[in-house]
């Protein structure tokens, strides 16, 4: 198993099984002892850094809220406006300064591989909260998580991923978590949002069982876990294609009674109207708990990589 101390949790590709394993158990630990009371004092006296150039909710106060939940605290910010990278200061130049200042960074950018340059230029450990439309694998742990917790096992079930599949990183990084497990997977897209090829070539070179589809009805028919993705507008250089596509897939309620009541609807978050807020009463539909999955799973990643659990 790998020795999480001073890790930079870049991408999906980055983990064994074991890994997985570890982490999920880590979190689960956390969940139990937030149950019993409303916060640790861990990491007392450290601090972390929270860089966000890109937009986050969730996210961004996931990651405050599992640091002060840890006891320790929180600088950064939630913009790059009022930063010295308004200025022209480089991406390597900010991470460097904040380096000297805080014991863990996590970061979203909107670039592919920004991560990986702050990884680069820090000393402490870099964690990626989103790099445009490359890597976000904590959101993909926190969905293994959710999908664990939700249905006991995720060997042996058949997860669905619908939507923009080009750009979301957050399939991107799931895929590469999913594979270590005996799942099978479906992708459902447009023709012009789909998994990039690579990414299913890797897939099904490593054993993966993977179809492709338009049909989102027939794959929910056949989906024990159906993983619904927004149209990504911030990702389309031409406006006009974004509204082509915005709405090739609608996840009702009418559909997910009639088609496969019992599969668990997860979903990243944010919405836009992708799934109609009827599926929200539904028992299966677990997008919020993921949201909830979030504090204890970045909880695990800080504490590891600080070295403060083993």
């Amino acid at each position: 198993m790998t020795n999480f101390k001073g890790l930079d949790i870049l991408d999906g590709a980055q983990f064994s099984r074991e890994d997985l394993e570890h982490v999920m158990a880590v979190a689960a630990d956390f969940r139990q002892q937030l149950a019993q009371q409303p916060g640790l004092d861990l990491l007392k006296g450290y601090v972390m850094g929270t860089l966000f150039f890109e937009a986050s909710t969730r996210t961004r106060l996931s990651f405050e809220t599992a640091m002060l939940r840890l006891g320790g605290g929180v600088v950064g910010f939630a913009s790059a406006a009022g930063t010295s990278t308004s200025k022209g200061e480089s991406l390597a130049d900010t991470i460097r300064t904040v380096d000297q200042y805080v014991d863990v960074i996590a970061m979203r950018h909107p670039e592919i591989g920004s991560a990986r340059v702050a990884a680069e230029a820090a000393q402490v450990p870099v964690i990626n909260g989103g790099d445009g439309a490359g890597q976000h694998p904590t959101q993909a742990l926190l969905d293994l998580f959710t999908i664990r917790s939700e249905r006991a096992q995720v060997d042996g079930t058949t997860i669905v991923l619908c939507g923009d599949l080009k750009n979301g990183r957050t399939v991107h990084a799931g895929v590469e978590l999913y594979k270590h497990y005996d799942c099978k997977l479906i992708f459902v897209a447009p023709e012009q949002l789909k998994m990039p090829a690579d990414i299913t070539a890797h897939l099904r070179a490593h054993g993966v069982t993977v179809e492709e589809t338009t049909d989102m009805a027939a794959a929910l028919a056949q989906a024990d876990v159906f993983y619904m993705t927004r149209i990504q507008k911030e990702r389309f250089a031409d406006p006009a294609e974004y509204e082509r596509l915005k709405g090739s897939y609608v996840l009702t309620r009418e559909l997910i009674e009639r088609v496969r009541p019992n599969a668990t609807i997860l979903h990243p978050l944010p919405r836009v109207d992708e799934i109609t807020t009827d599926v929200d009463a539904l028992s299966n539909a677990a997008y919020f708990r993921q949201v909830q999955n979030g504090v204890t799973v970045r909880m695990a990643l800080i504490a590891l990589v600080l070295g403060k659990v083993e």
